[in-house]
């Protein structure tokens, strides 16, 4: 799909991985639409990327209405939508026992399955619902895709990441046959699995722990650049032929159980 005048989601657009997608499609022409919960950062975000490319509406995925409501506004404003990038998510850390022997409280778990993948089956499956009233766009009579995030952790989980890699790991199983599904109407999906990324919460942590977690990489030996992700994303949108994959993005690291 050609990037110019087309029409690009985000969920999670306001921060890490997610702005640093907007900021890429920004550069390649699209116009995007950050949905997300933190207003402050989503209204930095569109003023640095200039309110005549950007919108954002405030958006809970896990809820039907709350991102219906959102995706009319995007609709209302720019007449359609051609690219759907799931990056909202948390990571939460917890063991299934800790050391005293108690059981990880079942919320923490329902929360990440609801925010990671409910929450990315929610508006994946709205944005598939316009996109298939889009008109084809090329040879490959394309209507639309849908880009996922996954993580490394859906492979290869830690100790503590049993409800994160749960959730991941069901990105992952999810492309395949919503790809199948949406084959019909023209619509691509596909999903990233990055690695240990450069965001502000990684940047954040101790140096020891930063240092820690890019032993395991194999090459580069750096954390990935946020805008390593958004260029992939650009090429995914471009590259026809890709569909129903799971691509990692992570320096050929393989995850030790800590």
């Amino acid at each position: 799909m050609d990037h110019k005048n087309k029409v690009a989601v985000i969920t999670g657009g306001a921060s890490g991985l997610g702005k640093a997608t907007c900021e890429q499609l920004v550069k390649l022409g699209l116009k995007v639409a950050i949905f997300d919960l933190n207003e402050e950062q989503a209204k930095l975000t569109v003023e640095s990327l200039g309110e005549e490319n950007a919108i954002y509406c405030l958006v809970d995925v896990t809820d039907e209405l709350s991102t219906q409501s959102a995706f009319k506004k995007v609709l209302n404003h720019y007449g359609a939508i051609h690219v759907c990038v799931n990056c909202a998510g948390i990571a939460p850390a917890a063991k299934v026992l800790d050391r005293d022997g108690t059981a990880m409280a079942l919320s923490k778990f329902t929360t990440a399955i609801n925010i990671n993948l409910i929450g990315t089956f929610n508006v994946a499956k709205l944005a598939a619902e316009y996109m298939a009233k889009n008109e084809p766009l090329n040879d490959s009579l394309e209507r639309g895709v849908i880009i996922n995030t996954a993580s490394v952790a859906g492979y290869e989980g830690q100790m503590g990441q049993s409800a994160y890699a749960a959730s991941k790991g069901a990105i992952i199983a999810l492309s395949l046959p919503m790809a199948r599904d949406l084959a019909r109407s023209g619509i691509r999906v596909n999903a990233i699995a990055p690695g240990i990324m450069g965001t502000p919460m990684l940047l954040g942590m101790p140096d020891n722990v930063q240092e820690s977690l890019v032993n395991n990489i194999q090459f580069p030996k750096r954390m990935g650049y946020p805008a390593e992700f958004g260029d992939l994303v650009g090429h995914i949108i471009a590259n026809a032929y890709i569909n129903g994959e799971t691509i990692r993005l992570d320096g050929a690291i393989r995850m030790q159980p800590r």
